[in-house]
């Protein structure tokens, strides 16, 4: 099979869903002996995620279900799977197991953020340092902390296929929720865009948004993204307010239309808001500020105002 294998294309029996930004894209993985999923979206999607993987198997087994983290719109996902393929062995980054055996949502930071994330089992750990057979083909786990500190990404290298979940999209990265809550993690944000470059992938299939590729294509993603970690680094106050625009935008996908006075009532009620209000804006009422985004997101075509709703555009 490795014969087989082109620098730049995905690798034989790799299938990307691209899905929405509510859920995360999965990957379907099929070998000759075996199946996977890496990723499985938002719980709110999950029967979608079941009915998508289920057209891909087209009554194969799912054999294992993989995470590269355990954020919500990445895992939401991994109950309804398991239901449906009760076999399938699931892998997760070794730095929250202890928050999902026993479930602990609080710790796990579904509660904070005002998300879901129907509680789910782990048979074994994505270890840093090792490898992984998946279709036939050896991907390396590598750690990438920063988005979150407990994240891993995939690399193929013969392929040079990079499964890189919410360290590098082709315009940005994910949220550094480490830095809102105040552990600092930019450097590890730029060590982990480092790391990618020395992996000189030739194809990067991103958490969220399309896959990307070339060497041209991913240089420009990787510059972008110190682009903007240097702009945050040096205001954080800019990256804080970022990251509280992006979770009332993740509601309002989750929901896709709800009167403003629900989603303000919502944040107010959310404790991460209190959190990046309290450590950031202090000065500035809770009410009016989270009322400022809102309009900041309305006028970046983020969101439309419909009367009194708001509606996801």
């Amino acid at each position: 099979m490795t014969s087989h294998l082109q620098a730049g294309q995905l690798p034989p029996g790799v299938r990307v869903l691209e899905r929405g930004w509510l859920s995360s894209n999965n990957i379907v993985i099929q070998g000759q002996h075996d199946t996977a999923v890496i990723d499985t979206g938002y719980a709110s999607h999950a029967a979608q995620t079941v009915a998508l993987v289920q057209a891909q198997l087209q009554g194969r087994p799912l054999n294992a279900l993989l995470n590269s983290h355990l954020h919500s719109d990445h895992c939401g996902g991994n109950a309804a799977l398991q239901a449906a393929y009760p076999q399938a062995q699931t892998h997760i980054p070794p730095g929250q197991a202890a928050h999902v055996l026993p479930w602990n949502p609080a710790a796990l930071f579904y509660e904070a953020t005002g998300q879901q994330c129907p509680p789910f089992r782990f048979d074994a750990l994505l270890q840093p340092g090792t490898s992984i057979t998946l279709g036939g083909l050896a991907w390396q786990i590598h750690a990438a902390p920063g988005h979150d500190p407990h994240s891993v990404i995939f690399f193929e290298p013969q392929s040079r296929c990079l499964l890189s979940a919410d360290a590098l999209w082709e315009n940005g990265f994910g949220v550094i929720f480490p830095e809102i809550e105040g552990e600092r993690a930019f450097d590890a944000v730029a060590d982990t865009l480092d790391l990618i470059a020395s992996l000189r992938p030739l194809l990067v299939v991103p958490g969220h948004g399309p896959v990307f590729s070339g060497g041209m294509a991913v240089d420009g993603a990787l510059a972008r993204a110190h682009t903007r970690l240097a702009q945050f680094a040096s205001n954080p106050l800019k990256h804080a307010r970022h990251a509280a625009k992006v979770l009332l935008k993740f509601k309002l996908l989750e929901w896709q239309r709800t009167p403003a006075a629900h989603l303000l009532a919502w944040a107010q009620s959310t404790p991460y808001f209190e959190l990046v209000h309290r450590r950031f804006f202090a000065l500035e009422p809770r009410a009016q500020w989270l009322s400022q985004l809102i309009d900041e997101l309305a006028a970046a075509g983020a969101l439309e105002r419909q009367q009194a709703d708001l509606v996801n555009i």
